[in-house]
């Protein structure tokens, strides 16, 4: 692991989740390559059966917008950051977030750490429903 790259890791991964607690969509934005995939797997509702829902980086950025006027307070914020690996321009990281679980790719993307893909999970206890 280049610990070099851990720092500029963890401020990606800060400019990500505080930037959506707090409703910043510009921090967001520079957090997220712009093919960003953001995805949950969870039972349908009516079936039962798994379905993959998916975010895209500029509704993702969209969706923080709209959380400006709503901001999650200070109290409820966790931000739990773990690096677990860097290869190069690659990295993986997880977020253990309020009510959530985000599983980090990154890429080193011209000099600078942006997040490309996102795997997330609803804490147990947790509903998929409240999220949206």
């Amino acid at each position: 692991m280049s610990n070099d790259d851990i720092p500029a890791i963890r401020q990606t991964a800060l400019d990500y989740i505080e930037g959506f607690y707090e409703g910043d969509a510009a921090r967001m934005e520079r957090s997220l390559h712009p093919e960003l995939a953001k995805r949950i797997s969870h039972p349908d509702p009516v079936s039962g059966r798994s379905h993959l829902a998916e975010m895209s980086a500029l509704a993702l950025v969209g969706f923080t917008r709209d959380k400006a006027a709503r901001p999650t307070p200070k109290d409820q914020q966790q931000k739990d950051i773990a690096v677990f690996e860097v290869t190069g321009n690659a990295a993986s990281a997880r977020i253990v977030a309020s009510t959530w679980v985000d599983y980090l790719h990154l890429s080193k993307f011209n000099g600078r750490w942006v997040i490309v893909n996102v795997l997330w999970e609803m804490k147990p206890g947790e509903t998929f429903a409240a999220y949206w």
